[in-house]
């Protein structure tokens, strides 16, 4: 028996909504991203990228998608 193949796969990637960690601004960014995030009220790096996930600063508020 032949396994079926995934005609559309599901992507890795998603988008987060991060609290910022001093002021409590909430603010929706990627996961994979590849230019440092910053708060728009306050100015602090909320995303850091490493070359695939990127690492996250801020309290995860939800995860869309």
């Amino acid at each position: 028996m032949k396994k079926r193949k995934i005609l559309i796969p599901m992507p890795k990637s998603r988008f987060i909504k991060v609290r910022c960690p001093s002021c409590g601004n909430e603010q929706i960014v990627f996961d994979h991203a590849t230019f440092p995030a910053r708060c728009l009220v306050c100015g602090t790096i909320l995303v850091v990228p490493t070359g695939g996930k990127a690492k996250i600063l801020g309290d995860i508020v939800k995860i869309l998608g």
